[in-house]
């Protein structure tokens, strides 16, 4: 094999190795000095939109009846606070309401507790939640319907509906499940290694994979107190205004974790400074005159294209940052031909 020789003054001292400043123009060498910086550390997850559990409201009744009509008889359906879902027969509010004019026509008549009679009747009537619209109609008008007209206790989407015209109803039984969906939660599956870089607060960027063109900006507002034994994640919750609506359950999207960044600041190096063999990780120091000395380091959190330094090196230290690897074979191949350099035999 034909053996490259090495010149007197391009050899390293036995630490570094020194090239010429033609070649070093040639690979392109850079190099940037170590500073004190804060690091926040991006983290990416994946997310589905899901309702806003404080905005879900249930639909049920406080007393036996029968379903005579049904104004919202869809799922999906959106209604308004106060709109009419369905009419009522109930004997028992039949009662109450007939129970509220003998009260108000006692009062007429001048019966000493016709006070107390009365304000019992009307408080009866809300007890089993009579819309106040159909009580004053009572009073007023001395009349007792036949039916309640059940209002909508919130706007909204009919996202479960369990309710058939001609259907008898009991208290407590679930008819209508309305979600409000003007503010939706996106929740991300982060994984356990990243948890330290999201707190509560932090901001995300959060893309709907239906608009990948028109990311949203939100915050954290709860890290879930357990992780998926599955996967070895934890559920994220941003919270999302959506006022047009476009957010639909269960959506998939992209969530970008902003990261929260450490208050003090350490001394970073760029990502494209570090070697690292697998083993150990090097960066090479410039010291000037084109020389160059490998060092091992002890890194730690990476962030925004950089990487905390532990061990090995104090700011305001140049390091190289581009063509690294070239001068990595460039030390190795002259310490492979300084081993072929056999000592002199004594005459």
């Amino acid at each position: 094999m034909d053996y490259i020789p090495v010149y007197e003054g391009d050899a390293g001292d036995g630490n570094s190795v020194k090239v010429s400043l033609d070649k070093i123009q040639r690979i392109g060498v850079k190099t940037e000095a170590a500073q004190l910086r804060t690091l926040a550390q991006p983290v990416r997850a994946v997310g589905t939109v899901e309702h806003d559990e404080s905005r879900v409201t249930v639909v049920t009744v406080r007393t036996e009846g029968y379903i005579e009509d049904l104004f919202v008889n869809k799922t999906g359906q959106h209604v308004h606070a106060g709109e009419p879902l369905f009419r009522m027969y109930s004997p028992e509010i039949q009662r109450a309401q007939g129970d509220l004019i003998v009260a108000v026509r006692s009062g007429k008549h001048g019966m000493s507790d016709e006070g107390d009679i009365l304000s019992g009747s009307i408080q009866r009537l809300r007890n089993l939640s009579v819309p106040e619209s159909q009580i004053k109609e009572v009073r007023e008008k001395g009349t007792n319907p036949r039916t309640v007209d059940w209002p909508s206790p919130a706007t909204g989407d009919v996202i479960e509906k369990r309710i058939l015209n001609g259907q008898r109803v009991t208290p407590g039984v679930e008819l209508y499940r309305i979600a409000n969906h003007d503010v939706v939660w996106v929740v991300a599956d982060v994984a356990e290694g990243d948890l330290h870089a999201v707190g509560i607060g932090s901001h995300a960027t959060v893309t709907l994979r239906a608009y990948p063109a028109e990311p949203m900006q939100g915050e954290v507002t709860l890290i879930y107190p357990e992780l998926k034994p599955e996967t070895r994640t934890a559920r994220v919750r941003i919270e999302l205004p959506n006022p047009d609506g476009r957010l639909k359950v269960d959506m998939y999207t992209d969530v970008l974790f902003q990261g929260e960044a450490d208050l003090k600041a350490v001394v970073t190096v760029p990502d494209s400074a570090v070697i690292d063999s697998g083993t150990r990780q090097v960066v090479l120091m410039a010291k000037g005159e084109g020389r160059f000395e490998p060092r091992a380091v002890k890194l730690g959190r990476h962030g925004n294209g950089y990487v905390e330094v532990l061990q090995g090196i104090s700011e305001g230290e140049e390091v190289v940052t581009s063509a690294t690897f070239l001068i990595d074979a460039e030390s190795n191949l002259k310490a492979a031909l300084a081993a072929f350099k056999q000592p002199e035999v004594p005459k």
